[in-house]
């Protein structure tokens, strides 16, 4: 019998997301989700973090449990707690699982961070060893200190794996072999997931949803390699919402101090329709001023009804004025607020494009020896 899914609700008449950009992390039903996203006036970033190869089917992952088996590791790597698990499970739908977690116990663990030691205690394991910041490379720093040449490491990879890392261990002359217990999909032509952490690092994206708690770990993993993993939780505290389609999702988040939002129901559905209440309330901001209602929806700005076009640097400039509320900005501040060390001439010059960007000049007014403030 086929089932089919339900269908996600149509966007409203008003384009509730229109000006808003929002992240997908998810790869099943992910039309469906930037569907309707879209439909409702979303601009869409879509990374998918994870996909899961069918145990029955992983025959490579198969393959290379049997060689890490035989060969008896001195060392093993364990970088994340889902991917020990699904390893775990792999082998013992092959019928090595006992061989495997028996090896496993010979050998010195060294494990990425505590999710992935909590993994290996579960299992009945004990590590030696914690890298201190949750990367591979610190891990391989600690390791580095250890007489490696004619010993055998396996390693258990993950999506984004810092391969540089793996030939740091050859180099000490040890023979490493690896076992990859799950992919994370990268579309073609592009790396997508890195560039939707660094646009929630720079404030880019005012969403991003995660629907399932191994995409959540893929991703802050993948944050964690790319060396921006306290950049990553700290915009998802401030101006980049976390979304989730329900507790066990949020799980890793809240874990990273993060608070994300979580719909009454754990439907797709009704996370499309909070992420949406959501920023109508907290995002859209409007301001009456002597030239009309000022209504900025995340990078959609309109005045008087006319839609308003500006490029990144002034329109940084025009929402700190805004959320200021008509009061001055020093030039300190509002250089602040620019990309990098901008200077005074940076300022000015933006300064400049904002006011000509602007239907009204005069919207943006000079507070001699002050600073600037909107003519609200």
């Amino acid at each position: 019998m086929t089932v089919t899914a339900p269908a996600l609700p149509d966007a409203p008449a008003d384009g509730s997301l229109a000006g808003f950009r929002i992240g997908v992390t998810s790869d099943r039903r992910s039309g469906d989700l930037i569907d309707a996203l879209e439909r409702r006036g979303a601009t869409v970033l879509h990374a998918p973090a994870l996909k899961i190869a069918p145990v029955a089917a992983d025959l490579p992952l198969i393959e290379d449990t049997r060689q890490i088996i035989a060969a008896r590791p001195d060392y093993a790597v364990v970088t994340t707690a889902y991917g020990l698990r699904r390893w775990s499970e792999a082998a013992d739908a092959a019928g090595v699982g006992d061989a495997l977690l028996a090896v496993l116990g010979e050998a010195k663990i060294y494990v990425r961070g505590p999710k992935a030691r909590g993994a290996v205690r579960a299992a009945g394991l004990n590590d030696v060893g914690i890298s201190h910041d949750e990367t591979t490379a610190s891990l391989v720093n600690m390791m580095l200190g250890l007489e490696l040449r004619g010993k055998i490491v396996a390693v258990q990879l993950h999506g984004y794996t810092d391969y540089r890392q793996l030939d740091r261990l050859r180099q000490a002359g040890a023979t490493v072999l690896t076992a990859t217990p799950y992919r994370w999909v990268k579309p073609a032509g592009a790396d997508q997931l890195p560039r939707l952490i660094e646009a929630v690092c720079s404030g880019g994206l005012d969403v991003v949803t995660f629907t399932s708690a191994p995409a959540v770990d893929a991703v802050l993993s993948t944050a964690s390699e790319m060396g921006c993993r306290e950049t990553f939780i700290q915009a998802l505290k401030g101006p980049v919402a976390a979304a989730v389609v329900g507790p066990v999702t949020a799980q890793p988040l809240v874990d990273a101090g993060v608070s994300p939002l979580i719909p009454e129901r754990y439907r797709m559905g009704a996370l499309i329709r909070l992420v949406g209440e959501y920023l109508g309330q907290h995002r859209v901001m409007q301001y009456p001023s002597r030239f009309g209602l000022i209504e900025l929806r995340g990078k959609n700005l309109r005045i008087n009804g006319q839609a308003v076009e500006l490029a990144p640097a002034p329109m940084s400039l025009f929402r700190a004025l805004i959320e200021a509320n008509g009061a001055v900005l020093s030039r300190e501040q509002l250089a602040g607020v620019l990309a990098g060390d901008a200077g005074e001439h940076a300022l000015d010059m933006t300064i400049s494009r904002l006011r000509k960007s602007l239907p009204e000049a005069g919207l943006v007014a000079t507070v001699i020896k002050r600073g600037y403030r909107l003519q609200l």
